[in-house]
């Protein structure tokens, strides 16, 4: 690909700071609506929710520190981990105390991590050379395709969204505006909008939605209205309070530290139950995602840094993530997504993000306005990130002979495990779809791996 800016290069500080913010706006509402699903799903309220201003600061830091072991080679953001849900609601599951159910958070992501460690030791002693022969073109590209196919639901309704109850017609207008400003910001831009599509897609497309929503608003017309501001309306219901625009995140460490006294080691071994198997299942999408961002910046990130170094960054970036905000970090393909439509590979960009994530975490106005940001508006801007995941996974087969029956049969698979769906569930661990056709396709591709030999012979 043709970067404007290559993973060494740096922005200009103003541009730097643009540039940042737009990936924050990428990953951001994925990274905050984690901590959300477990309060709903363990039934967290009050104090004992988690805190999502904790799980953006814990991505900053895993991010930083993911940086730091790839020897600032890589462009990629941490977020948080959606694989995790389920390990995470069983942390909190069988706690006797909310405190247990944080400690439990921290010490499922050091298992997590640790499974990385071992992995990455491994590689470092013999080696990428095995993954590739397990993991080629054939089978890596059909699964980064699948990440952004398994998304396009989401997207697709989220863009019908509309938070305060309005018409999904509606909702869906507001998307495709943001859909469309991005898209024609990014093909027919100058430099410094080509750069920046997504801030303006979403200005426009929240905008849009505004002017809906006050228009309902006056004329009592409930199909119009769109944003739901009262994320903003209460922050200020008190009045200014600069209290109230600057807080602490509630770290998980803080809580935790109240469980050690309750902690058992059948609860410690529920919780590596719940984390380690999934740790070796976000491995294969850590190695898809790297595959993919390596195609984009024309670099084999497995071979230098190297997998061992993307693998440690991952871990211990995973385990920071959880100490700080309770949620284990795994590299987004949003981000991805973002590197590959900007052409900014630059990791100064990522650097800046990540600080920007820290810094924001403890500014409520800035937390206040992404939450009121109306789905449909998110979903036009997924619909462009999780589309071009797909064609950048697409891409990766044009290279490869489809009229071979192994190569056929291998994509096939792969394809259609993932797009429809197939997951398989053993008490608390799930082995997600993506996981399953990666899985597969890699069974499929070992069987069938001498169909090459057979037609040389000849």
């Amino acid at each position: 690909m043709n970067l404007i800016y290559k993973v060494e290069d740096k922005p200009k500080f103003p541009q730097l700071v643009v540039f940042a913010i737009q990936q924050l706006l990428a990953i951001m509402a994925a990274t905050l609506v984690v901590p959300v699903i477990i309060n709903s799903n363990a039934g967290l309220t009050g104090k004992d929710a988690m805190s999502t201003a904790a799980a953006l600061f814990g991505a900053g830091m895993g991010t930083l520190i993911y940086v730091l072991f790839t020897k600032k080679k890589s462009p990629v953001f941490l977020g948080s981990s959606f694989a995790f849900i389920g390990s995470m609601t069983a942390a909190f599951a069988g706690a006797v105390s909310v405190s247990v159910g944080y400690l439990g958070l921290i010490i499922g992501a050091i298992l997590a991590g640790l499974v990385y460690v071992v992995i990455a030791i491994l590689v470092k002693l013999v080696g990428v050379g095995w993954l590739n022969k397990l993991m080629p073109p054939v089978v890596i590209g059909p699964t980064v395709a699948i990440i952004g196919l398994s998304l396009a639901g989401n997207a697709v309704g989220d863009l019908q969204k509309a938070n305060a109850g309005g018409s999904a017609l509606i909702a869906i207008v507001c998307g495709l505006v943001t859909l469309i400003v991005t898209t024609v910001c990014s093909t027919y831009g100058k430099k410094m909008v080509k750069l920046i599509p997504f801030i303006l897609g979403i200005l426009s497309g929240y905008a849009v939605a505004a002017i809906f929503t006050v228009i309902g608003n006056v004329a009592g017309i409930d199909a119009l209205k769109v944003c739901d501001f009262s994320p903003i309306s209460a922050l200020v219901a008190d009045g200014v309070n600069l209290n109230r625009f600057i807080t602490i995140p509630d770290f998980t460490f803080i809580t935790a530290l109240g469980g050690f006294s309750e902690l058992s080691g059948s609860y410690i071994g529920t919780i590596a139950m719940a984390y380690i198997p999934v740790a070796f299942v976000v491995f294969a999408e850590h190695v898809a995602d790297h595959k993919n961002i390596s195609s984009i910046i024309g670099k084999d990130l497995l071979e230098e840094p190297g997998l061992s170094r993307t693998l440690l960054g991952d871990g211990v970036g995973s385990m920071a993530g959880s100490f700080f905000g309770g949620c284990p970090n795994t590299t987004y393909g949003e981000s991805v997504a973002c590197v590959a439509i900007t052409r900014n590979a630059s990791v100064s960009t990522i650097i800046t993000a990540a600080i920007g994530a820290l810094l924001i975490s403890f500014l409520a106005p800035f937390v206040a306005f992404v939450n009121s940001i109306p789905s449909c508006v998110m979903g036009g801007v997924c619909m462009a990130l999780y589309g071009f995941i797909a064609v950048s996974g697409l891409k990766m087969v044009q290279k490869v002979d489809l009229n071979q029956n192994r190569n056929l049969f291998v994509a096939s698979v792969i394809l259609i495990a993932g797009i429809g769906g197939l997951s398989l569930t053993f008490g608390k661990i799930t082995i997600t779809s993506i996981a399953c056709a990666l899985i597969l396709g890699i069974i499929v591709n070992i069987i069938l791996s001498k169909e090459k030999v057979e037609e040389t012979e000849e």
